[in-house]
């Protein structure tokens, strides 16, 4: 099988290492890669937002199976592209990843179907947003309603944050068209995890739970990221909740979106807030999360490519999957400054030497190489370093003891990913 990975950051290398040990496999193409996936995949520079340059490479290479990780072509409609032309995807069509496209869809969608979720209201006017918070007592959840890179959502510990978020999305174009309708939430106390399956339009195949840490500093301190590490399983989604995230949230979507004629394919990420062992919806993602895809593929013991044919075929009502017993853990490693303004080129040192240390993998989030031969820092996320091990508390030392053999001044990381869950 001929196929091509979509994207270029560290989900994609994870999908793509992943990929890459499939006896399936005759060839692997990203687009358009990094440093570190150039290592599994012929990596080519198209951008995963170029809708025909992907189309367009697909038919050239003869692809069997496009992959297709960010949220923005599959928002921007990339696989009916491509199924327009010919070309089996994994992911689901436009209409289907306003799950994630759309936070105000996803809500109304729970409105309808009684899924547990939190209390919400619409806004598109300013004024009408204020005086809303004006009697919530905090905190106040303000969500950009379109994609935000992760970064969308400020949690408010007063009114007065709650306006000026109000004030940054509405009036100040903080996230341009994203940013044009919000979504104020009540707050959900309780803890965060990640839960994950398999669709192919009407069959579910539960996959497993994860936990990401998305503030920037120690402490779950500081602004929201595209997440600075994460690992799986997570104690907190047990075999009972898990039953319930699937029942309760997960199937009652899936026949939603079915009933309405816009059936979902691919890979349905449920973000949770768990409390007394009863988990709501806070939203959903329409592609494997980043840093969660890497701790995934780290504990996935099947080969994941006919899975993915299976999803894209309608065929996972009789497909299962194996999971090692390990515990995987990541930690990202980024720019200094993120996920504020930082800079781009620092040389990264030590990575054969993180490789080496068994049971450790180094995914490439955003990097390039040089012309010189050095591998360098291309983005706010740059490393995932992931360690798997018997039990939590071994792999988080593993994790941060490849982190420690990288010699990159030029970047940081969190120093208390899993620590709370390991302690």
């Amino acid at each position: 099988m001929r196929v091509l990975v979509v994207g270029g950051g560290g989900r994609e290398h994870a999908l793509c290492w992943a990929i890459a040990a499939s006896p399936l496999l005759d060839a692997l193409y990203c687009a358009p890669g990094n440093a570190g996936i150039a290592a599994v995949a012929t990596c080519l520079p198209i951008a995963a937002d170029d809708i025909e340059g992907q189309v367009g490479l697909a038919l050239d290479q003869n692809i069997d199976l496009v992959v297709v990780g960010p949220e923005g072509p599959l928002v921007a409609g990339l696989v009916d592209r491509l199924e327009d032309a010919g070309i089996k995807a994994f992911g689901p069509s436009a209409a289907a990843a306003a799950l994630e496209g759309s936070k105000a869809f996803t809500k109304d969608l729970c409105a309808r179907h009684g899924i547990p979720t939190a209390r919400y209201a619409r806004f598109t006017d300013a004024t009408a947003a204020w005086a809303y918070v004006r009697d919530k007592s905090p905190p106040i959840v303000i969500k950009a309603d379109g994609l935000a890179a992760g970064k969308g959502v400020v949690i408010a510990e007063t009114v007065a944050e709650a306006n000026a978020a109000i004030s940054a999305m509405l009036l100040g174009d903080r996230f341009g068209a994203a940013g044009a309708e919000i979504v104020i939430e009540d707050f959900l106390a309780g803890e965060e995890a990640s839960y994950f399956a398999l669709v192919d339009g009407i069959n579910i195949l539960p996959l497993a739970a994860a936990q990401d840490h998305k503030r920037v500093g120690d402490g779950d301190t500081g602004p929201n990221t595209g997440g600075m590490g994460a690992y799986s399983p997570t104690p907190i989604v047990t075999d009972a909740v898990a039953e319930k995230v699937v029942a309760q949230i997960i199937r009652p979507t899936v026949s939603a979106m079915a009933e309405a004629g816009t059936p979902f394919k691919g890979v349905l990420y449920a973000g949770l807030m768990i409390e007394g062992g009863e988990p709501s919806l806070v939203e959903y993602n329409v592609r494997f999360g980043d840093p969660e895809c890497q701790v995934l593929m780290a504990r996935l013991g099947s080969d994941l490519l006919p899975a993915l044919f299976a999803a894209a075929d309608g065929e996972l009502d009789f497909f299962d999957l194996r999971w090692l017993d390990d515990t995987a853990v990541t930690v990202v490693m980024a720019a200094n400054s993120y996920p504020g303004d930082y800079a781009k080129g620092s040389v990264i040192g030590g990575l054969e030497q993180a490789e080496a240390i068994d049971g450790v993998d180094v995914f490439h989030a955003g990097t390039t190489l040089g012309r010189d031969g050095t591998v360098r820092a291309a983005g706010g996320r740059v490393l995932g370093i992931t360690a798997t091990a018997p039990g939590l508390a071994a792999a988080r030392a593993l994790a941060y003891r490849a982190v420690d053999a990288i010699d990159w001044p030029g970047g940081f990381c969190r120093r208390d990913i899993a620590a709370r869950a390991a302690s």
